[in-house]
């Protein structure tokens, strides 16, 4: 029976990786490249700075302190006027009567206001919110999942972690927690393949917090 469910946030909880996508886009379409949002939906789950590297190095950016700052500003813009849930989230979480934990690669503060925006600040406590940087190495390392289980004692077949991405689902297999994608948040385009999670060790793949929901009281 599973009495605890960590969350990843960012696209599972609230819809956010397709803004950061688009902030993305956006700045590119300053330097007049037209680089489709989309393109940038394979990053979901890293870090932003990592993504900055990536994003760096590919398309030659040479001043990487000008883009950092840039992108962190657009990001902040669309966060706080365009987040919204993933659909179905609030109505599942406000329901369960399970014990609830975010372990995030965002940063705490990031997090809590997200909470804010979206009303679910009252749900999730601070001390059960977990960010990056309260641990060493952020996802796919396993450390922040494996934080949120010693800090609370829980039982790992007591426990499930929900995630969207490749990076988080291999974090959380790496912990030896049981994990379910759910690929509702709208950076899943219906030509991504969803083997990305199941090749990182997800035990199913679920489009909706409805049939997540249906898994997990079947476990």
């Amino acid at each position: 029976m599973i009495k605890n469910i960590i969350f990843d946030f960012d696209g599972v909880i609230v819809d956010s990786e397709v803004l950061a996508s688009k902030a993305f886009a956006k700045y590119f379409s300053k330097l007049d490249r037209s680089i489709k949002e989309e393109q940038f939906y394979k990053y979901a789950g890293k870090k932003t700075v990592e993504v900055i590297d990536l994003l760096s190095a590919k398309y030659k950016i040479e001043n990487k302190e000008n883009f950092t700052n840039e992108i962190f500003d657009i990001v902040a813009e669309v966060y706080s006027r365009d987040l919204k849930l993933v659909d179905g989230a609030k109505d599942y979480i406000s329901k369960s009567n399970r014990d609830h934990f975010i372990g995030s690669n965002s940063n705490k503060d990031r997090i809590m206001d997200g909470l804010k925006l979206v009303d679910l600040d009252k749900i999730f406590l601070s001390d059960h919110v977990y960010s990056f940087d309260m641990v060493e190495r952020p996802k796919p390392d396993p450390d922040i999942y494996l934080k949120v289980l010693n800090d609370n004692s829980l039982n790992i077949q007591e426990t499930i972690i929900i995630e969207d991405s490749g990076v988080g689902v291999k974090a959380a297999s790496s912990a030896g927690v049981r994990v379910f994608g759910l690929t509702a948040g709208k950076h899943w385009h219906p030509n991504r393949d969803k083997n990305e999670l199941f090749d990182n060790g997800a035990l199913n793949v679920f489009s909706d917090y409805i049939s997540l929901g249906k898994a997990i009281e079947e476990l």
